[in-house]
């Protein structure tokens, strides 16, 4: 006997669309491969001021200074996470079908600022001090 109020029945892996679950899957579907490049992106942007510096650089390769890159790389992906926040309320609205074909802008933002970011750090914070 159906009920007119029931659910239909889902098969494994499946989320009702719109769900949050469904919501988050999307996300993930789109942030998480983008994360592969932002990170490629930003440890190129690393090397290429060690290689263009080299001689300034080579001091600072130590087993010490690990850690402290360590922590940075994480710091970015942190940063990267920002993008979820924006990204489930914007699927949850009205917008929803114009913010998937125009959330490319939002990572592009995020890595150019990214970028920056990183331009300054090893500029400002790491290139002085190195010896």
């Amino acid at each position: 006997m159906e009920t007119t109020g029931s659910v239909p029945p889902q098969s494994l892996g499946q989320l009702p669309p719109g769900s949050l679950g469904a919501l988050f899957n999307d996300a993930l579907r789109f942030w998480e491969p983008r994360r592969v490049i932002y990170n490629l992106i930003l440890f190129l942007v690393s090397v290429a001021w060690v290689v263009f510096s080299w001689p300034h650089f080579r001091p600072a390769f130590r087993w010490s200074t690990l850690p402290p890159l360590l922590f940075l790389a994480f710091v970015a992906n942190v940063c990267y996470c920002a993008a979820y926040v924006i990204d489930l309320p914007l699927q949850g609205s009205s917008l929803a079908t114009e913010w998937k074909h125009r959330r490319w802008g939002l990572w592009l933002a995020g890595l150019l600022l990214a970028i920056l970011l990183t331009n300054y750090w090893i500029a400002d914070e790491i290139y002085p001090f190195v010896r």
